[in-house]
């Protein structure tokens, strides 16, 4: 970071404050977490804007729990403030006293020296993942409890030694699964709220030509969502895209990379929308032109190129654009894009994906 930036940042930038974190926990802003120290109390000169707070707790075994995080829109010379719950091992909902507030704020000056900077070198970097993910698409998708976890919470009913024995001879079915093991259900407000996708891939009084049609072809499917979900603002199926992505990548929640993966085969499986979305499509190409270089090799390996799916999605949304969808820039910036994964990654976007081959009937 130059000098001119980091008297910016020191005069207009962020403070967020977490007191009492035990040492040797993680901790992580963005792209970026550390093992907390003894002097450790949060990062200062955080460029204002979205960003995603991370952490865990160190157990008495040296081993660190579940990544528990959450987002915040930081607002220019804003200080957040938050107290670690050591019984619960998370930090407390809702904000610290007025009171305690003001005295910290009263004391940035002493504060400062137990605050890390904000790892800015990486900050555009962050942007290139975010830049369509807004305050109220985060409202939207997020928990309601505002926390995101990346194991889903579950709660078992409350029972007693009357009850489990009732649950043990399936006199209590509601309290107990017929293996005597209580039966768990999700925390109230703990669940992700990712967009439905719609099953329907027609419209209602299609032909069997339209169904076939729409079979082949996700635009019905994309428009549905863009006018019952994303009424204001089409783009914001990119900023949901980027969401499931950062949660899955840094929040490591399973379910937002499925999601993740939905979404990228919703746009990658569209012909004619090509054709009327074309600004939709091209930022399209740019939000995966980003994700596909932060995805650490052993995920390729293990999750992303189980089936080939990355390969066989974008050599499908290749090939609509090869078949004349989109305009003249669309296709061209598709074809620069293949160009670059071959070759970065030595894809083959050339072979005929395993769906499509010719099926050898024994006769």
């Amino acid at each position: 970071m130059d000098k001119d930036t980091a008297k910016v940042l020191m005069r207009e930038g962020a403070l967020f404050v977490l007191l009492d974190m035990p040492e040797g926990s993680e901790f992580g802003i963005d792209y970026n977490s550390w093992t907390t120290g003894p002097k450790f109390r949060g990062v200062k000169m955080i460029p204002p804007g979205i960003h995603f707070v991370y952490y865990s707790a160190q157990s008495s075994n040296h081993t660190s729990g579940m990544r528990t995080g959450f987002f915040h829109n930081f607002k220019q010379k804003e200080m957040l403030v938050k107290k670690w719950d050591k019984y619960n091992e998370d930090i407390f909902p809702g904000q610290v006293s007025t009171e305690e507030q003001e005295r910290l704020e009263s004391n940035i000056a002493e504060l400062d020296q137990y605050l890390g900077p904000y790892p800015y070198d990486s900050y555009k970097k962050w942007v290139s993942l975010t830049n369509h993910i807004t305050e109220d698409l985060i409202q939207h998708l997020q928990p309601q409890c505002g926390t995101i976890y990346s194991v889903a919470q579950f709660e078992s009913p409350c029972s007693n030694s009357k009850s489990r024995q009732a649950a043990l001879t399936d006199k209590s079915p509601t309290q107990a699964s017929k293996d005597g093991l209580p039966d768990l259900t999700a925390i109230a407000g703990t669940e992700m709220q990712f967009s439905k996708i719609p099953k329907k891939r027609y419209p209602e009084g299609a032909t069997p030509q339209e169904i076939t049609k729409h079979s082949m072809d996700s635009s019905y499917m994309l428009e549905t969502m863009l006018q019952s979900v994303y009424t204001d603002n089409i783009h914001s199926i990119l900023g949901e895209i980027q969401f499931s992505f950062v949660c899955f990548l840094i929040g490591q929640v399973y379910d937002a990379f499925d999601q993740w993966k939905k979404l990228v085969h919703l746009l990658c499986s569209c012909e004619s929308a090509l054709n009327t979305h074309n600004d939709l499509f091209m930022d399209f190409i740019t939000v995966l032109h980003f994700q596909v270089h932060e995805i650490p090799e052993d995920f390729f390996v293990d999750i992303v190129s189980a089936n080939n799916f990355l390969t066989s999605t974008l050599q499908e949304f290749f090939s609509n654009l090869e078949n004349g969808n989109g305009d003249s820039k669309l296709r061209q910036r598709g074809i620069k894009f293949r160009e670059h994964l071959t070759k970065k990654f030595n894809w083959d976007f050339t072979s005929e994906p395993d769906e499509f081959a010719p099926v050898v009937v024994d006769t």
